[in-house]
């Protein structure tokens, strides 16, 4: 069954409201002073200047927050004695309009002592770099052992070694960040979007000096998050509540693009260098993996982020002997987070270039090699979990099917001419939530209220950041109560009226939130099974519930919904449920890596076909073919667009996006220079659904978000690669680098 949006009319008529478009009587307008500079100390700040602009109110300092402005090594609301890369903020100007908040912050006198700045991430492991935080500019460092790796290259016939890049590119949501803080009593309620409203509760609480319950984050609608909308959020929400609290009225602050792309996240760049032995028939003896990983100025969520690639970096193949280092590392440039991918992307990059290259080295079908070492039910994965619900076959044979792989690859590897066309193939799985890592808190909580004339109200903890979240629990109510979308309203998130449910990131919504949501509905049924069961004159087992009615099964009786809501109101039945889910508790032995990474994994597997043009360069993508496990589709058509956009994303992050630096600082920040994929880039795209039920998902549904994007990247560079009769081992494969590798064929 597929179901329109809940929010969707809303969008697409323009009525819906973004933090930008809030405005209450008698506001103020925000604006941030920024370091030019990678690493200085702040000497001084003079703000009279700004204050003798017309319109000016005040001009805020780190020093004015009554509280903490930051936890150790994280990014501060405000730098108050050094900045520690380009777009630090120091000060906030506040304002009548938001131009004269523009003119006061450019006319705030800031003087720096500069200090040497660390900017690549191997120079910053050495002892002598410049330390951005206490002794030392390692973040961490996570590994994995399995087996024997000198016992397993022993045995190897084939023994091959790469190295491998990948790129810093941003989030690229169409809205910027926003946020509006609005005085209510003794509360402060800020309005803003975000992945993360109960931290970012935290952070205004900490800066504040605050109770948690004196702060309010209320959720607005979101024009995009892919990762973002996180700390960043945070932080623009305490320094709008620090100026609405001294000045007595609402603030807003609202980024510019070129603000945003300055001052905002980013996803790591890797340095990755593999090492893999095989057999000649094609069996994986042992693999060896050494990342490194830029966080930038803040440790943010490196230590997660990077986690999650040193558990998936071998990729979803079956090696007896296994080790991997991956560290994360300070630098003075843009600081790293959550991008759609979260550790993922990188790694897949590196290690499904790294499997092409050895069939054909082994003079194997990319595809058959992947087959022949690729997990199955039952298997050890790399750090010694047993793996169930395995579908990786399944969406390996689904999707060379539909792409036609088995006549296309050969047929392209006889090509002549200028314009040549290849076809790439990628795998991977993806740990499901958090996982033993600690990412944060990997549990929900879910509230449902069916009224007396058959309505419900629903609540989650779990934020609507674009993924149709909403859509999907009203589904979930709809499969257990027979209620139809249009009764059902799902309320926007309010910390104030629901339990923290953590991020809504690593895919958890469906899965975490979900099965929140399904535990509050059967609450619901089961005291609406009795009532109805009485009506019904059978017992609580025989009622079953569809369209709207309530039913004995196989005695054609019937009532309406609303008739039975009705009833448990006279009888004094509440129908209200609340659902609390909490990931199951994995063992994990972090010195060595072993254990149970993840309580589940989804898997996907994706072919691309491109037209190489060598003479020029250019590269366009014709067709992209991605098949996805998503267990249940609850709404099929939201599906496809999930993993469509998730492809659009990849395709960007495979060919151009590329966050420009120079001396640390940003150049490219806006879509005139931050080249981004249109309608025209991204070829035929066909999603393919594949629904093998997961044992902890609700319904047996799986997430989708994060694996949309993962394997976009790798199946397209393969598929150039074979275009091109040669190997590119870094993204992006702009026009200028797939030219350099075609005449240097």
């Amino acid at each position: 069954m597929c179901a329109v949006r809940l929010e969707a009319v809303a969008k697409v008529t323009g009525r819906a409201r973004y933090a930008a478009d809030l405005h209450f009587p008698d506001m103020v307008h925000l604006k941030v002073v920024r370091s030019p500079l990678p690493h200085a100390l702040i000497k001084q700040i003079d703000v009279s200047a700004a204050l003798a602009v017309e319109g000016v109110l005040a001009v805020f300092t780190g020093a004015d927050f009554p509280g903490k402005v930051a936890q150790e090594k994280e990014r501060p609301v405000l730098a108050r004695d050094r900045v520690l890369y380009v777009g630090d903020g120091v000060a906030v100007v506040a304002a009548e309009s938001e131009e004269a908040a523009e003119e006061g912050a450019r006319r705030v006198q800031v003087v720096y002592e500069p200090l040497p700045a660390v900017l690549d991430p191997l120079e910053a492991m050495k002892p002598e770099a410049p330390k951005v935080h206490g002794d030392t500019n390692i973040i961490c460092h996570h590994v994995v052992r399995r087996g024997n790796v000198e016992e397993g290259f022993a045995g190897a016939e084939v023994v091959l070694e790469r190295t491998y890049r990948t790129h810093r590119v941003q989030h690229a949501a169409l809205e910027v960040e926003a946020a509006m803080a609005v005085p209510e009593g003794d509360h402060m309620v800020v309005y803003c979007p975000g992945k993360s409203p109960f931290n970012a509760r935290r952070i205004v609480a900490e800066a504040m000096g605050w109770p948690l319950n004196r702060v309010i984050i209320r959720e607005t609608t979101i024009g995009g998050s892919f990762g973002g909308k996180d700390y960043d959020m945070g932080v623009l929400a305490a320094r709008a509540a620090l100026a609405a609290y001294r000045l007595g009225r609402p603030a807003r602050i609202k980024l510019a693009r070129e603000e945003s792309s300055v001052e905002g996240t980013k996803r790591h760049p890797y340095v990755l260098r593999y090492k893999v032995g095989a057999r000649k028939d094609g069996t994986l003896c042992a693999m060896e993996v050494y990342g490194v990983a830029d966080g930038g100025a803040y440790v943010s969520k490196t230590p997660l982020v990077t986690w999650r690639s040193a558990v998936e970096a071998t990729g979803p193949y079956r090696i007896p002997h296994v080790q991997v280092d991956i560290y994360g590392v300070f630098t003075n440039n843009v600081y790293s987070d959550a991008l759609r991918g979260f550790g993922s992307p990188q790694v897949n990059f590196a290690v499904e270039l790294l499997m092409d290259e050895l069939a054909e080295i082994l003079g194997l079908d990319p595809l058959e090699l992947r087959l022949r070492n690729g997990l199955r039910e039952g298997d050890t994965g790399p750090t010694g979990q047993v793996m169930r619900d395995v579908s990786l076959a399944t969406c390996l044979r689904r999707v060379a099917d539909a792409a036609g792989w088995a006549e296309k690859r050969p047929a392209y590897a006889r090509q002549e001419g200028y314009r040549r066309r290849g076809i790439g193939l990628a795998c991977s799985f993806r740990g499901t939530c958090f996982g033993a890592g600690g990412e944060g808190l990997d549990a929900a909580g879910a509230a449902l209220l069916v009224h007396r004339d058959g309505t419900a109200d629903l609540s989650c903890g779990i934020v609507e950041v674009g993924q149709g979240s909403r859509t999907v629990f009203a589904r979930i109510v709809e499969e257990v109560l027979g209620l139809p979308l249009e009764r059902i309203h799902v309320n926007a998130l309010d910390t104030a009226r629901v339990p923290d449910s953590g991020p809504t990131v690593a895919s958890r919504g469906t899965v975490i939130g979900g099965n929140a949501v399904l535990r509050a509905a059967e609450q619901v049924r089961r005291a609406m099974e009795g009532v109805a069961a009485e009506l019904l004159g059978c017992s609580p087992g025989e009622v079953t519930f569809r369209a709207g009615r309530v039913a004995a099964r196989g005695s054609g009786q019937s009532l309406l919904f609303e008739e039975v809501a009705a009833e448990c109101y006279r009888r004094g039945v509440s129908l209200y449920g609340f659902g609390w889910y909490k990931a199951p508790d994995l063992p994990w032995d972090r010195s060595v890596g072993q254990g149970e990474a993840y309580f589940g994994y989804v898997y996907a597997a994706s072919v691309a076909e491109v037209e190489v043009d060598l003479e020029t360069g250019q590269v366009e993508v014709l067709g992209y073919y991605a098949a996805h496990d998503v267990g249940l589709a609850l709404n099929p058509a939201e599906v496809e667009g999930q993993i469509c956009g998730g492809a659009a994303m990849g395709i960007g992050y495979a060919l151009m996006e590329d966050v420009g630096l120079a001396g640390g600082e940003v150049k490219n920040t806006n879509y005139d220079r931050y080249l981004l994929p249109t309608c025209l880039d991204v070829g035929n795209l066909v999603p393919l659904i594949v629904e093998e039920p997961c044992r902890f998902g609700p319904l047996g549904a799986r997430g989708l978000g994060e694996p949309a994007t993962q394997i976009v990247a790798p199946a397209i560079v393969n598929a150039i690669c074979q275009a091109l009769g040669g190997r590119l081992y870094e993204i992006p494969a702009t026009l200028e680098a797939v030219l350099s590798k075609a005449r240097g064929r």
